[in-house]
Order: C-alpha cells, then structure tokens, then sequence
C-alpha cells in the first residue's frame, strides 16, 4: 500500500500537466527569485509573469519555501 502524498506536493502532478514543465523548472526560478521576497510576493510574480493559477502557485512557493528552511 503505498503512503498518499499530502501537502502542497499534492499539487505537483497537476501543475506538470498543466504547464508542461517539471516541478524542478519552478523550483529553480524560484530560487533565483525568492531571496528577500515574502511569500505573497512570490505567488504573486508566478501568478503574473509565468501564468500560474493561485493554488498552484502557492503549493510551488509553500514547498520551496519549507525545504529552504
């Protein structure tokens, strides 16, 4: 039986389906993007330059985020 994921991972599937590109991609602007910024401004900025729904977004920031910490 396998552990069913939870969280803001539980998003990820869908976000690579739906922009057609690996979560790593995301990860990686981010990276690039995030130093300074708070979270809000982050989603934000995905929302507005990369086209990303708000829920996605926030899944992608919320886990960046927490594996940053």
């Amino acid at each position: 039986m396998t552990e069913q994921v939870k969280g803001p991972a539980s998003y990820f599937p869908s976000i690579e389906k739906k922009y057609g590109r690996p979560v790593t991609h995301w990860f990686a602007l981010l990276d690039k993007r995030a130093s300074g910024l708070k979270h809000m401004e982050l989603v934000n900025w995905l929302k507005s330059e990369h086209g990303l729904g708000h829920g996605h977004a926030n899944a992608l920031v919320a886990h960046h985020q927490a594996r940053s910490k």
